[in-house]
Order: structure tokens, then C-alpha cells, then sequence
């Protein structure tokens, strides 16, 4: 569904870019009040693709911060029922403890998708031994796999 043009692009683009300006500068007490307006725009597409991408940005920023629990639980409560919104921000909660060197479940990260595994060996956040050999031998793709074997073996070579 596409709406009216607006020089040239469809509504929902400008829509979109807008959200994310929005969402981008949002004050903290705020925020959860600006992602269930953002999700209950008409195009449900492209607000959880506006929303999604804002929980990557934010979630990234706070992974180390004592804060993340709460925002966690706050956001998964403004998204909740929207299962890929929902996969994502478990998906980050997971990416933080093993980052955290907190408990997790070999089951979860095997389980994980793509995007999750991708990160987890690409961004250089996950450092665990455990995570990176598990992903190694187990990992979705040859991409992964190989990723998570790299890293691995740089974790093991002495710095210069």
C-alpha cells in the first residue's frame, strides 16, 4: 500500500525518515510513548522497520550500561505481541549476556537467527571463548562459522 507522492516518493518514505529523526532524538522519558505511536501507523511494514532500527541504535549504545535491563523490559512491553520486534530486543538481551559475561544457553545461540549470529561474530562484541567456538562449529552459515573461527584464533594470538 503506498500513499500519496511527495516529490517523487511514496508517503511512507517520508514517513519513515521522519520516525527515525524522531526516534533518534527522543528524550529517554519519552521514548516509550513515541514507539507505540510509531506503531500504530497504517503501514505496519515500515513502522517496525522504523522501530526495529531504532532498537538496534539504542540497544547497541546501552549494551554495557546497567540501564539496558530496564529499557529492555520497557520496550518489550511497548512492542509486545510483534514477534519480530520481540525476537530482536531477546536477541539483544542475549548478545548482552554473553557480552557480560552473564548466563546463557547454547541452546539460544544456536538457535539464534542469522542476524543475531552475523553480529555476534562481525561487531566484535562477544568475546566468551565458549560463544565464539560454539558459533565456530555450529554457527547457521559458512559466514559465521568462518567469522567466529577468525575471531577466535586473533583471541588466542599474543598482542603485538
Amino acid at each position: 500500500m503506498t500513499g500519496p507522492q511527495h516529490d517523487g516518493e511514496p508517503a511512507e518514505h517520508h514517513r519513515y525518515a521522519h520516525y527515525l529523526q524522531a526516534l533518534d532524538a527522543v528524550p529517554e522519558a519519552e521514548e516509550a510513548d513515541l514507539v507505540a505511536t510509531v506503531l500504530r501507523d497504517q503501514d505496519l511494514a515500515m513502522a517496525q522497520a522504523a522501530v526495529v532500527h531504532h532498537l538496534d541504535r539504542r540497544a547497541a549504545r546501552l549494551l554495557a550500561d546497567a540501564a539496558f535491563p530496564a529499557w529492555a523490559h520497557t520496550m518489550d512491553a511497548v512492542v509486545g505481541g510483534r514477534n519480530y520486534l520481540t525476537r530482536r530486543l531477546r536477541e539483544w538481551t542475549l548478545l548482552r549476556s554473553i557480552a557480560m559475561d552473564e548466563p546463557w544457553a547454547a541452546e539460544e545461540l544456536t538457535a539464534a537467527s542469522d542476524w543475531f549470529q552475523r553480529t555476534a561474530t562481525t561487531a566484535q562484541i562477544i568475546t566468551s571463548p565458549d560463544a565464539l567456538g560454539l558459533l565456530a562449529e555450529r554457527g547457521r552459515t559458512r559466514r559465521v562459522r568462518n567469522a567466529a573461527s577468525r575471531r577466535m584464533h586473533r583471541l588466542d594470538q599474543p598482542p603485538n
